[in-house]
């Protein structure tokens, strides 16, 4: 990776040492007093700089996406402050498919009766054709409804087999399952489909709406309007489809196109830099909203404790990289950008990555990833588990609660962990529902979303807890300076020893992040 500056070189940041605590003595790496820092990372501090993301998105058409104004500006304002603390702040721009919808969109059945389908009954698939389409819907081969108890159980409209018999100009009903949403879209356009429903698979845990990517623009011709829905409508269809012929409507209004956004790295200017500790967060939000916790509340974390590093003079004994990601909603693009530029030694000198996606949810949890795969599918690479531990000591001393969420590759963690560099970080929570077992460990309300307004208008500055935000900080602060000044850090493994389900783009399982735009 070769980026270029952004603006100036700033002014070398004073050696003197205001606090002792914070020096990387060898006594300190092995149990580093962590009070100080955790101490200035305050609720106000990382407030100041939502207040700022949340201005931005107000004059930005309130929207901070990457490839808009509103990203840059973000991006501005997060350069100027690191700037202002003294860093030198690295600009990575990449370009990327930008999709946007252009009006709403609208989904309706028209025979045998009429039923217009809410907008929270279904979801444009990122990168769908822009278009219209009123037709007869046909269910294609491999639809197992019921489903069966294992999700990914279903290889509907996976091949054009599955088309056949198929009419042309109709519109396919085709369910979730084992290949992509893309791969799905190709196979329709193929066989002549005007549109392409996708509906849930209808395990638990499967039955929402599905809110899909297709990994980036269709091809010409293949650019057919997709949207996703729930198992129960996509249900409902298949039992009327039994009983005779069913015709919707569906209008997409879209647009896909090359645009360039970028990251911002900011790194120590002391410390083994052939032990980076990568601290990083998204900056983006999805176009529907201003995106104050997802993930305004974890970039502005990370930026406060980069912004107190330099206040407090910290000397890490091992070099911190602060980073804040373009295009995660896109499918962590601006991640998997950075770790495919890297040569093999930069790669090498990377000793782990710190994510923080999404720390003040309304009602939250406090989820710490599974890096020893013990309570979840998936373990990260051979070091992750040290990260955990580290989390879970944290909460345990304080006397808080917390929980595991499987390290599934679902945030910028994923392209580093797809390469072997161990990886950690905290969630408090997305669509997910709380549990009553959990309002007994962290309050709030069963029954509902940890955040309601995910991915939504709604995700503006009333929608962060600052309970949360203290909480997550704390730990997010403690974590970044116990591994700055650890004397030997957790191993990155081959990347032959990549985790399973590894997040770059346009490949593995889900790419876009807490579920918000899984690719099958």
């Amino acid at each position: 990776m070769h980026p270029h500056l952004r603006r100036r070189w700033a002014a070398p940041v004073l050696l003197a040492l205001v606090s002792p605590a914070l020096v990387a003595s060898p006594a300190a790496a092995t149990n580093p007093d962590t009070s100080a820092l955790r101490d200035a990372v305050t609720v106000e501090g990382v407030s100041e700089h939502l207040d700022a993301l949340q201005k931005i998105a107000e004059e930005n058409g309130g929207t901070r996406v990457s490839g808009t104004a509103g990203y840059d500006a973000s991006g501005d304002y997060v350069a100027d402050r690191l700037l202002d603390a003294g860093y030198r702040v690295t600009e990575q721009e990449f370009t990327f498919p930008y999709f946007e919808q252009t009006a709403p969109a609208t989904f309706a059945r028209t025979a045998p009766t009429e039923r217009a389908y809410a907008a929270e009954e279904f979801a444009v698939a990122q990168f769908s054709g822009s278009g219209a389409a009123s037709a007869p819907l046909q269910a294609v081969a491999d639809n197992l409804v019921p489903p069966p108890p294992e999700p990914n159980s279903s290889n509907a409209g996976c091949q054009a087999e599955d088309y056949a018999g198929f009419q042309a100009g109709n519109i396919a009903l085709v369910q979730r399952g084992t290949c992509t949403f893309g791969e799905k879209a190709l196979a329709a356009a193929a066989a002549g489909a005007s549109a392409l429903i996708i509906f849930n698979e209808g395990q638990e845990g499967r039955t929402e709406v599905v809110q899909g990517t297709l990994g980036g623009p269709l091809p010409e011709g293949s650019d057919i309007p997709v949207i996703g829905t729930t198992y129960a409508i996509g249900e409902e269809l298949t039992t009327l489809l039994g009983a005779g012929e069913v015709r919707v409507d569906i209008t997409t209004a879209t647009l896909s196109e090359q645009r360039t956004t970028s990251n911002y790295l900011a790194e120590t200017r002391t410390g083994r830099t052939e032990e980076v500790v990568v601290v990083g967060a998204h900056l983006d939000s999805v176009s529907e909203g201003p995106g104050i916790n997802d993930n305004g509340s974890g970039s502005a974390t990370v930026l406060e404790i980069a912004e107190q590093f330099a206040a407090l003079d910290v000397q890490p004994r091992n070099a911190v990289r602060f980073a804040f990601w373009g295009a995660e909603e896109s499918g962590l693009l601006g991640s998997t950008h950075y770790v495919a530029g890297l040569t093999e030694q930069e790669r090498a000198d990377i000793a782990l990555n710190l994510n923080f996606d999404m720390l003040g949810s309304p009602n939250f949890a406090r989820f710490v990833y599974d890096g020893d795969g013990s309570d979840t599918p998936v373990a990260g690479p051979p070091g992750s588990a040290d990260i955990e531990r580290v989390f879970l000591d944290h909460f345990a001393a304080a006397g808080l609660a917390a929980e595991p969420t499987e390290f599934s590759g679902r945030s910028d963690y994923g392209p580093f962990i797809a390469v072997g560099i161990p990886a950690g970080g905290l969630f408090s929570g997305a669509e997910g529902i709380k549990t009553e077992a959990q309002v007994a460990l962290y309050g709030g309300t069963a029954g509902v979303a940890y955040d309601a307004c995910y991915h939504q208008a709604c995700d503006d500055i009333a929608n962060v807890s600052e309970q949360s935000l203290s909480e997550l900080g704390d730990a997010a602060a403690h974590a970044t300076l116990w591994f700055a000044s650890a004397e030997t850090l957790p191993g990155a493994a081959p990347a032959e020893a990549a985790v399973a389900g590894g997040g770059a783009a346009g490949g593995g399982a889900v790419s876009g992040g807490h579920d918000g735009h899984a690719d099958r």
